[in-house]
């Protein structure tokens, strides 16, 4: 008897919570999708180039320059004085020194300045895909882990839209600090 019982209360609790979970309204977004295609991703990636684009040129001129050194010093180390041989040497291991250090630099400042933006573009991501959920009565969103979903429940291309419609002005950063270019 307080088996039955048992049973035909919890078959009560189910038939109770089955009408709750069907009415329950579930969206998909493809996070990736909003973050390579929303305009203000594209302007933070465009933000960086225009940022780091002259140092990395500069960098690459030294590299250049430095590879062109070692050349002409590996082609004329036959016909040089010892002395001579030795300070180019010199000058040159100092100049690798300096280069490797400078593009380390340039590397270490563009993943933290990227890490920013990033950062940056995804708050605002996250925080449109809440707005909209709220808007038009989700009660739950998923990004990630899904293994399989309806396009019926995508709501990634109206997320998106709203995206587009803010503009790329609407992750547009500060004016960044000015980094010294001869670091």
């Amino acid at each position: 008897m307080y088996k039955t019982l048992k049973i035909l209360l919890a078959t009560a609790a189910l038939g109770l919570a089955m009408p709750a979970v069907a009415q329950t309204k579930i969206g998909v977004v493809d996070y990736n999708r909003l973050l390579a295609e929303a305009p203000q991703a594209k302007s933070a990636a465009q933000t960086l180039e225009t940022e780091f684009g002259p140092r990395q040129k500069q960098l690459e001129a030294q590299r250049k320059d430095l590879e062109a050194k070692v050349q002409k010093f590996e082609r004329d180390q036959a016909t040089m004085a010892e002395a001579e041989r030795t300070k180019q040497q010199r000058e040159l291991r100092d100049q690798q020194l300096n280069f490797e250090r400078r593009a380390k630099e340039f590397q270490e400042d563009g993943q933290l300045r990227q890490n920013e933006e990033l950062q940056r573009v995804q708050r605002l991501i996250i925080q449109e895909v809440q707005n909209y959920a709220k808007a038009q009565g989700y009660d739950l969103v998923v990004a990630q882990g899904v293994i399989y979903r309806s396009d019926s429940i995508d709501i990634t291309p109206q997320v998106l839209q709203t995206l587009e419609k803010r503009g790329p002005a609407a992750a547009a950063p500060a004016a960044p600090a000015a980094k010294p270019q001869g670091r």
